[in-house]
């Protein structure tokens, strides 16, 4: 059984300029190696490439989740209002080459992601592209993580927030680079779901449906749920990766008659 679960993020975010997404780089501090904090609690800002991102402290509370985010949100907005910039929620975007002739601007996550479905890390993108994405990464905590019931919430982490985000994100163009389907790195607290990009942080009732869905992914988990659902695990993949807004649709819904017929989620 997962039990007292907290809930934590690290978006990453464009800076737009004259209808262009411009580079943070020099404009907001901070790296992966050392995040600048902005308060003593846990939120904190850093440069990801040309992207801002920043971090939150863990939630157990919907509201606090959403205050958490808007918080750092609007720290972020004043930095970009400063130099006539604003915060941009698209999950990709072709950046002009002058912002990426820099170490920072050619270098991606050092550390690799892993995939639910293959059993092996994913592949690292081609930094030399133009193409830059924005993750919506949500990070879980629960009581004595393990390697198995970590894998059991990415899995139904997919089938939560993965598929009916298909709905929500008409963005199509970074999966070639990041957030496949079951994209995920364990933590000492749990784990870190990196399918998302970071659409769901562009408005609180988001910010509230991505908190929501996390629940739900663990309710499908204690439930047992999510064991009669396996059988479904390739085609969920797929639809996922290949952006298949309605085979997911059709996954949802059966989805649902699964749970129905079990009588083990509201």
């Amino acid at each position: 059984m997962i039990k007292d679960v907290t809930i934590g993020a690290d978006p990453e975010l464009f800076f737009e300029k004259d209808g262009e997404i411009i580079s943070v780089e020099g404009l907001i501090g901070g790296t992966k190696k050392e995040p600048r904090p902005i308060t003593d609690d846990g939120h904190s800002v850093q440069e990801d490439n040309i992207m801002a991102e920043f971090n939150i402290p863990p939630s157990n509370t919907r509201q606090d989740f959403i205050d958490h985010i808007e918080f750092v949100k609007g720290y972020l907005s004043l930095i970009a209002n400063k130099n006539d910039a604003k915060l941009n929620f698209s999950a990709s975007a072709n950046i002009d080459r002058k912002y990426l002739k820099t170490k920072q601007a050619l270098e991606f996550g050092c550390e690799p992601d892993f995939n639910f479905y293959s059993k092996r890390s994913n592949e690292k993108p081609n930094s030399r592209s133009t193409l830059r994405t924005c993750g919506g990464h949500i990070h879980i905590g629960y009581d004595n993580p393990t390697q198995k019931q970590s894998e059991m919430i990415i899995f139904a982490m997919d089938i939560a927030l993965g598929l009916p985000s298909l709905e929500l994100d008409l963005d199509d163009e970074r999966r070639s680079m990041y957030g496949k389907a079951g994209s995920f790195r364990f933590k000492e607290f749990g784990i870190e779901y990196r399918t998302l990009s970071t659409f769901w942080t562009a408005s609180e009732e988001l910010i509230g449906w991505a908190y929501d869905k996390v629940q739900y992914a663990i309710k499908l988990v204690n439930s047992g749920v999510i064991e009669k659902v396996k059988p479904y695990s390739k085609l969920i993949e797929k639809t996922i990766n290949t952006n298949d807004r309605v085979m997911a649709q059709k996954l949802i819904e059966q989805i649902e008659k699964i749970q129905i017929t079990n009588l083990t989620i509201a």
